[in-house]
């Protein structure tokens, strides 16, 4: 269950960086250090990173790298501050959804354990 729910903010946690890069393109949040369209490649790397992360949940690095995932969605804030709010949301989901994860699983286990 924890890999599903993680896997589900993931997803989500994707389609929000696809409007975060189109949001600091139209922005031109990296400017002038970098053009406008760089923000769209490296929304496309982010989202590409989210999405993979999905396939490696089942592993405890995998995990860990979903860890380092909310923190760098938390960080996007330095480009668009309004993403300061959402990274921490997302965090908090993430958060919860690896904590109550965990102990439906265990609950799962102990059930099992009784059959």
């Amino acid at each position: 269950m924890t890999e599903s729910l993680l896997s589900i903010t993931l997803v989500l946690e994707a389609a929000v960086v696809l409007f975060a890069g189109l949001t600091a393109f139209g922005l031109k949040a990296l400017e002038p250090a970098l053009p406008a369209w760089a923000a769209l490649p490296a929304a496309a790397v982010f989202i590409v990173v989210l999405l993979a992360t999905t396939a490696v949940l089942r592993h405890r690095w995998g995990m860990a790298i979903g860890w380092v995932l909310q923190a760098a969605l938390v960080a996007l804030g330095i480009l668009l501050p309004l993403m300061y709010v959402v990274g921490v949301g997302f965090a908090l989901l993430w958060t919860y959804c690896f904590t109550r994860g965990r102990r439906i699983d265990a609950q799962r286990m102990s059930q099992g354990e009784q059959s």
